[in-house]
């Protein structure tokens, strides 16, 4: 259920790694139990987001939500998109609804996460 090739935090942010970059992004699970996104706030390029800390905001119609950085880094891109169609986080949280893509400080932070098997077993423990 949950892409293999990713890695997740016990928050539900996934991180995608290719070249040093990390894309992030909300989980399945995280983007349904929030309900419909209306709103996201995400740090600037250029700003630093450091790993298990607060990085911005996801609102939906139920609630507000805390991001937090699943790896520390400086922000090389945010998804633009989102500030005009935040649903595209409901519709395709690991594609179109990507949030920031970070340039890596230190690749060792990837073991803190979980894999796709241990991040749902995760789930199943709630």
């Amino acid at each position: 259920m949950y892409p293999p090739e990713l890695r997740y935090s016990k928050e539900h942010e996934w991180v995608r790694v290719k070249d040093g970059v990390a894309a992030v992004g909300i989980t399945s699970y995280a983007q349904e139990e929030l309900g419909d996104v209306v709103f996201v706030q995400l740090p600037e390029v250029g700003s630093r987001v450091t790993q298990f800390e607060p990085m911005g905001v996801v609102e939906s119609v139920k609630a507000a939500s805390d991001l937090f950085a699943p790896v520390s880094g400086k922000v090389v891109s945010v998804n633009q998109q989102l500030f005009d169609h935040p649903e595209l986080v409901n519709k395709d949280p690991y594609g179109e609804g990507w949030m920031i893509e970070v340039e890596l400080a230190d690749a060792r932070e990837l073991d803190k996460l979980l894999t796709s098997e241990e991040y749902e077993q995760s789930l199943s423990g709630k």
